[in-house]
């Protein structure tokens, strides 16, 4: 999972009944294992390290990829 600054992150709940957790990277920390610095949407900031498919990465709008 690489990750930029601006980058979207999106933690699936773990309950049924929970909604998904959105936030916006504002830095990676490290990148093996991963730790970033989190705004959420509820304006919490936080340093997370996603567990293995509990999270998901959605590119910042306009961001070049690789190549």
């Amino acid at each position: 999972m690489t990750a930029r600054a601006g980058d979207q992150i999106v933690v699936e709940a773990e309950k049924v009944a929970q909604p998904e957790r959105r936030g916006v990277i504002e830095e990676v920390l490290q990148e093996d294992p991963p730790r970033y610095r989190v705004r959420w949407d509820d304006s919490h900031t936080s340093i997370f390290t996603p567990s293995a498919g509990a999270a998901r990465i959605e590119k910042q709008k306009g961001a070049k990829g690789p190549g």
